[in-house]
């Protein structure tokens, strides 16, 4: 059985940007509030020590926007 739904796409977000559009483009893939996103790379960046912004930046630099 074949599949109508076209795949999504990982990029970044223009509706539910409040530096990048990273946050924002991530919750709207796997289907989850940005602010939650926003909130546990916040998180994640302080308890990993920084590694975690470096990842953002990353994809910054990496996933295309719409």
């Amino acid at each position: 059985m074949t599949s109508t739904n076209p795949p999504k796409e990982f990029v970044r977000s223009n509706s539910q940007k409040m530096i990048a559009g990273v946050c924002g483009g991530i919750g709207e893939y796997f289907g989850v509030d940005a602010n939650l996103v926003r909130v546990l790379t916040v998180l994640g960046t302080v308890v990993s020590g920084g590694t975690v912004a470096l990842i953002y930046f990353a994809a910054w630099m990496l996933m295309p926007s719409r």
